[in-house]
């Protein structure tokens, strides 16, 4: 795949990512203009191994969204409501209240 084909790949997925992520909040859904700003900035840029860095650093951007930010609504005054997706409850084991010992 071509260095450019990997560019419009990676600003595809990080704005599906954002619009996953913060789902239903039209604050946080604005990240979609600093994404838009940072590809810009760097469209000129020509030197392949400074692409390369680039794109390593928004797939790790895209990574950390997408298994590392969890959504916090505000319920009342010093309540927060985490809402987590379901992607990110995969790995998590169940708690237990009565551990067993090991024998």
């Amino acid at each position: 795949m071509g260095q450019a084909a990997k560019v419009l790949q990676l600003f595809r997925t990080l704005h599906r990512t954002r619009q996953q992520v913060f789902k239903n909040d039209p604050r946080a859904l604005e990240a979609r203009i600093k994404i838009n700003e940072e590809f810009k900035c760097n469209k000129s840029e020509t030197s392949p191994k400074k692409i390369e860095e680039l794109i390593k650093i928004g797939s790790d951007v895209e990574l950390i969204l997408r298994t590392s930010v969890i959504q916090g609504i505000h319920t009342d005054h010093n309540t927060l409501k985490l809402v987590p997706r379901k992607d990110l409850l995969l790995e998590n084991v169940p708690y237990c209240d009565t551990p067993t010992q090991k024998q």
